[in-house]
Parts: C-alpha cells; structure tokens; sequence
C-alpha cells in the first residue's frame, strides 16, 4: 500500500505538470497533503510537516539559488557572456569551432539558465557559421549540448544546488569538483553527436543568414569587460569552494588554525556566492537604478520560481520520510540491486514526461533522500553521486515539452523532425553516457 501510495503521488505529478499544466509548485504541496492523509498523518502533524520542509529547505539553500541567478542575470546583461564566448572561440581556435561552440557553452551555463544563454550566443553561433562556413545544425547542438551539460550537473546552476540541498549534501564543493569533470564527458558526449548530425541533417541557418555584427554588439553592451572581469563572477566562488573542500580532506589537523577557518568561511557555499555577486558588481557599467535595482531584482525574480518549487520539494520529501514509505521503498529496492540507477530512472521518467529539468532534480532528490541508506549511498561521495545520477536523468530527454527545445529549435531554424532527430537524441546520448560515468565512479568509489 505504502508503494501504491508513492506511485499514485508521482503519477499525479506527472500528469499534473505534463497534461493538465498544472504548476509544479502546486502539484508538490497537493502531492504532499495526499501522501500525508493516505498514511493516516496527525492532523496536527500534516501542516507542521510541510512547513518544516518548505521552510528547512530554504535555510539550507535558498540564498545560495538567489545569489547564483542574480551572477547569471548580470554576466548576461553586462556583455560577460559575449566576451567569455569571445575568449574560448580564441583559444580553441577557429579551426574546431563545434568544439569551441561546446566549450562556450558548457561554461556559460554555469551561472546563466541554458536557455537565456543559448539566445545571447546564437548571434556568435550564427556570425560562425556563415564566416566559417561550418555546419549551422551541428553548431547549434554543440552550443545546446554544452549549455545542457553544465545546466543538470553544476551548481551554482539552481537545479543541482537544490538537489543538493533536498540530498542534505555537507560538502558543496565536491558537488561541484565532480560536476565540472564529468560535465566534461557529457559535453564531449553532445560535441561528438554534434559532429555526427552535422554531416546529416540541415537547417535554415545554413542557408539563410541574419546576423548580429561586431557593430551591433558594440551598441547593445558597449564596450565589453575585461576577460578578468567576465570570468571572475563564475569561477572565483567555485575556486572558493574547491578550496574549501580540499582543505577539509587534506588537513583535518588544521581545524584549529585561523587559515583553515578562514578557507572554510570563504568555501561555504553562501559566503563564496556572496563574494562572487561582488565580483559581478564590478560589471555593471554605472551604479544606478537600473543596474543596482532593475538587473539584481529581475535575478531575485527569475530565482523566485525555483525558490517555491525547492520548498514544495523539501514539503514532499519531509512527509515522504515522516510517513515511512521511504524507508520502506528503500528496502524493496535494495534487493534489486539497482543502486545508483533508480534516481536516475525516476529523474529520467519525470524530465521526459513533463519537460523541466529543474523540476526533475527537485522532486527525484526529494523521492530519493529517504532511500538513501537502503540504497547504499548515504555517505558523502554516495550523495554527491546520487545528483550527478540525478542530473544525468533531468536531461534524458528534451523534446517538445521542453521549452529549451523550442528556444534550440526557433532559434535554429530547425523544423520540428530535424530538432529530434538532432537535438533530442544528442540529450539521450548525454544522459545514457552520463550515468554510464556515474555507475562506473559508484562502483570505484562505493
């Protein structure tokens, strides 16, 4: 019956999400007070339950998810994107230009949401293809691919922060160590597939041309920042909290020394973000209203949605584990042997159905918190694992539902066949590659 009651509460939520459109936000908290009343919850204790969650959740990440899109909102409005695509299209070199599409990509999405970052490049993209005379559909899966990769995998992308957050993670920075190496592999994984669909299949950019010039950029941003300047925002609270993870592996007999201290004050995750939104600051052109005001508050908003459904997930997950069905589930899955696969299987059946991947990562780590143990991974590198296997579910598949495959598909000039054939199956292979690379750690490492 326990099993029965999960499987009825997902099942809502997908259909919920997918068919009736309804928010995920509500979805979650209806789910939530059904599994409460179906296992016979106090009265008293169904209202204190979901609060707690909502509310435990939101302590834990809640200003870190904040501070991450307010960096995103300002690199994107500074011209730092531009310039950070500029650069890596330097280094990699004009003669790999899928590749550098790839890498520009996979370190824009870091901090900027895969889609604002693939409308900001694609007039790059485009100003590409036509120089370079280079494959228009193969670029624009490379871009889309890379920005994928980074999206379900990195913190501080929200989704993987709240994953981490619902999975009670202590030690973001080995979330983001393993994120940024096997991200790696999923955008090599994408530029591959990209390679390939290029040879096949055309679209409209390759024939027809419509670009944003050196010109037209210029006037949009001004001139753009310094390289420094671009990187900073991103890579300076990742370096922070990178730091702060290696101390604590590597000099444990330095917890009473002030540098140890101060390395992990810097390293916890809402102080390294705070630090890195002081570094965007130094983007903005001038300190007025509209930066100071407008750019910080449309992050707060875009950072709003993603705040209520991880507290509707943290909701869930608390009468989830109060109710018992985890523990339960936990059991019954563990004489399949299946391990890291089921948050990967429940993330993938949940992307395809209803189209976000944020909302994936949000409510498989809810789902999965309570099996941790039964699952075998409720240690350190087995939680940090368990969001890779998540993320490696949240981006199998992206099809019509999502609206990351319209923005790939319109801006691309790819008919709705060729977006699947090219796209969609490029997310497949990332994800299947993705967890085949997370099995692979689990076994080595569990």
């Amino acid at each position: 019956m326990l099993v029965l009651i999960l499987l009825v509460a997902i099942g809502f939520i997908v259909i919920a999400t997918s068919k009736w459109k309804l928010h995920p936000f509500l979805a979650l908290l209806i789910a939530a007070y059904g599994i409460a009343i179906s296992v016979g919850m106090g009265q008293a204790d169904i209202a204190k339950t979901i609060t707690k969650g909502f509310g435990g959740i939101l302590a834990y990440i809640g200003i870190v998810i904040v501070l991450g899109t307010i960096i995103g909102v300002i690199l994107e409005k500074s011209g730092a994107a531009i310039k950070m695509a500029n650069v890596v299209l330097k280094i990699v070199g004009k003669k790999r230009p899928v590749l550098a599409m790839s890498v520009i990509g996979y370190i824009v999405s870091i901090p900027v949401f895969c889609d604002s970052g693939f409308v900001i490049l694609n007039a790059l993209k485009r100003s590409m293809v036509k120089q370079l005379q280079v494959s228009g559909v193969a670029m624009s899966v490379a871009l889309a691919t890379g920005l994928f990769a980074t999206h379900t995998l990195v913190p501080p992308t929200p989704g993987p922060i709240a994953a981490a957050g619902n999975l009670m993670v202590d030690n973001l920075g080995l979330v983001i160590i393993f994120g940024l190496v096997i991200s790696i592999i999923t955008m090599l994984a994408g530029y591959f597939w990209a390679m390939r669909a290029g040879k096949i299949y055309k679209s409209g950019e390759d024939t027809l041309v419509d670009l944003e010039q050196d010109e037209e950029v210029k006037e949009k941003y001004g001139e753009l920042p310094s390289t420094f300047k671009s990187f900073a925002p991103i890579f300076i609270p990742i370096l922070l909290m990178a730091l702060a993870s290696i101390v604590k592996l590597a000099f444990p007999e330095m917890k009473e020394s002030s540098l140890y201290g101060l390395f992990i004050f810097l390293g916890t995750p809402t102080n390294a973000l705070f630090v890195g939104v002081l570094f965007a600051a130094r983007l903005m052109p001038k300190f007025d209203e509209e930066r100071l005001s407008g750019w910080v508050g449309q992050g707060i908003k875009n950072a709003g949605e993603i705040l209520i459904i991880t507290g509707a997930g943290g909701a869930l997950g608390a009468v989830l584990k109060a109710s018992g069905i985890g523990a339960y589930l936990g059991d019954v899955l563990q004489t399949l042997s299946m391990g890291i696969l089921v948050p990967f299987i429940i993330a993938a059946a949940l992307k395809s159905a209803q189209g976000s991947s944020t909302t994936a990562l949000v409510v498989t780590s809810t789902i999965i918190f309570p099996l941790l143990a039964s699952l075998g991974l409720d240690s350190e590198i087995g939680k940090v694992l368990t969001v890779m296997a998540i993320g490696a579910g949240a981006m199998t598949v992206s099809h019509a539902n999502d609206s990351f495959f319209w923005v790939v598909s319109r801006f691309s000039k790819m008919d709705v066949a060729t977006a699947y054939k090219a796209y969609t199956m490029a997310t497949l292979v990332q994800g299947l590659v993705t967890i085949g690379i997370v099995v692979v750690l689990a076994g080595i490492l569990l």
